[in-house]
């Protein structure tokens, strides 16, 4: 049976250490807080005025304010900053948090859809950064559906080496 990583690496064309090449250098030093914030807000803006009702009722439920600082305090924890995310509402389990949405591979490129465009509109992001982070979300937004397939069909959530990888991201 595949891991995870390996079928967010197959679904999404991202090998894992291009996707985890955020991690070679320290994207919040270099790009700051602000830059996140920015990016997240950039995102959301464009989510919710999605023209597809079906991706738009994904993120009905959630205040658009509480989902932008839930993202952009992620994103600075994962990209080397302080624990924002964590310390304000705890580990951050991807894919458990993800459980109760459609999160399928449709949903998948429409995230990524945004982000993309969410990227390309953020200033202060250089290419190189945008590359690292592009293949970070693409990667991860993947992981997320094998990671939520998975759990549906109530199968442990377990990769090769036995690690809990639907808890780790």
């Amino acid at each position: 049976m595949q891991s995870l990583q390996e079928k967010a690496s197959e679904w999404s064309g991202v090998q894992t250490a291009h996707a985890f090449a955020i991690d070679d250098n320290n994207l919040f030093h270099k790009l700051g807080l602000q830059t996140f914030v920015n990016l997240s807000t950039n995102f959301y803006n464009r989510v919710y005025d999605d023209e597809e009702e079906w991706f738009r009722s994904i993120f009905a439920n959630s205040e658009k304010e509480n989902a932008i600082q839930n993202q952009y305090e992620f994103f600075v924890q994962r990209m080397g900053g302080p624990p924002l995310y964590s310390q304000r509402r705890g580990h951050p389990a991807l894919i458990a948090r993800h459980r109760p949405f459609p999160v399928t591979h449709q949903a998948a490129e429409r995230w990524i859809h945004h982000m993309q465009q969410a990227l390309d509109s953020t200033s202060d992001i250089d290419d190189d950064s945008k590359t690292k982070l592009m293949n970070f979300f693409r990667h991860t937004a993947y992981f997320l559906v094998a990671g939520v397939e998975l759990k549906n069909q109530n199968m442990p959530c377990k990769d090769a080496a036995g690690n809990h990888p639907c808890k780790n991201f």
